[in-house]
């Protein structure tokens, strides 16, 4: 039997820092999914293939792509990372019907009544799921901070996907049960927040993945 292979995949933690703290947009995964059913994740899901061709309102910031770019021995195609960055807001709709971008006044046959803003998204994690699972993602983890996108965080909603979306704070998540990988994200997201709140486009991002049996964290 042939090894699985990774499938790419994106994810987005929306960051709300309305209030005194910050907090992140997550959401119950149904106990329908094969995957990781009856936890709570970040929106996300695979890059589809029409997320190359869905029209973008504005592209990546230079440096976020360039970061976004690095992998072990070869580079990514521009219209890959675009594809990654439409993905991550894709799903935060199909999900959590958060649109971020430019409405589209005629959205008929469009994949999205809206052109994606992937302008304002930091990269800030990759993790390559480990041989032997029933499903295997290679995840690109993106921000985004809702003010800088004009997003109401009240207008977050659950869908068949996600059911009990909620804002949770980032460094009180108590009583969330997380797989974990989600809990080394959020913990890199605490790290890089305490580093610099900006969360800066261009800063190292770490790749979690396993090599001859062996979990790795590498900075790209």
């Amino acid at each position: 039997m042939s090894a699985i292979r990774p499938v790419d995949a994106a994810s987005i933690l929306l960051l709300d820092r309305s209030g005194s703290g910050i907090r992140v947009l997550m959401g119950r995964r149904s106990s329908r999914h094969v995957f990781m059913p009856n936890v709570y994740v970040f929106p996300g899901g695979r890059r589809d293939a029409e997320d190359r061709r869905i029209p973008v309102a504005n592209p990546l910031n230079p440096h976020a792509r360039e970061r976004l770019a690095l992998k072990t021995g070869t580079r990514c195609p521009d219209s890959r990372l675009r594809a990654l960055g439409v993905a991550a807001l894709r799903e935060l709709y199909e999900e959590a019907g958060i649109a971020v971008g430019a409405p589209l006044i005629d959205s008929a046959g469009s994949a999205l009544p809206f052109r994606p803003d992937l302008s304002r998204l930091r990269f800030l994690a990759r993790a390559i799921t480990p041989a032997g699972m029933v499903r295997r993602f290679d995840t690109r983890f993106f921000t985004l901070f809702a003010d800088e996108a004009d997003i109401d965080p009240a207008g977050a909603a659950a869908s068949h996907e996600l059911e009990d979306v909620r804002w949770v704070d980032i460094f009180d998540p108590a009583g969330i049960e997380m797989p974990d990988i989600t809990v080394l994200i959020l913990e890199e997201l605490q790290k890089s927040l305490q580093e610099d709140k900006s969360l800066p486009f261009g800063r190292a991002a770490p790749l979690y993945h396993t090599q001859r049996g062996r979990f790795l964290r590498d900075l790209l």
